[in-house]
């Protein structure tokens, strides 16, 4: 038997602390994180971690976070305290909505995220 619910994707994207609600503000404005039916709103997962990253300067990297070796040369290896986040969508338009919505509120050059479509057992 077929379903009839919409399908369910989810959002998982890494964040600086200081930036999060901003972020979710933004996603939850596109419907994302909303039950069908509309019982539950805004709902989402959250756990910390430390994300690791070298900026490549020959590459022409400009970070929001991460700083340059003494002599200008090279940016140095970064290590911070990231927060991963992940929003349920019903629907692929909720889901792309929220995609959008990320990219155009997230502050870092490269936004680290990614989008799994859930099966329906």
């Amino acid at each position: 038997m077929a379903s009839t619910a919409p399908a369910r994707y989810k959002l998982i994207f890494y964040i600086s602390p200081k930036c999060l609600e901003a972020v979710k503000t933004a996603i939850f404005e596109t419907g994302a994180g909303e039950s069908p039916g509309g019982k539950y709103k805004q709902t989402c997962w959250e756990s910390t971690g430390i994300t690791q990253f070298l900026p490549v300067k020959e590459a022409g990297a400009n970070p929001t976070i991460g700083q340059l070796l003494a002599d200008g040369s090279a940016f140095r290896l970064e290590r911070v305290e990231e927060v991963r986040c992940e929003i349920l969508c019903f629907g692929r338009d909720t889901a792309a909505n929220a995609v959008g919505a990320l990219k155009r509120t997230h502050p870092y050059e490269e936004p680290a995220y990614e989008v799994y479509k859930l099966e329906d057992f």
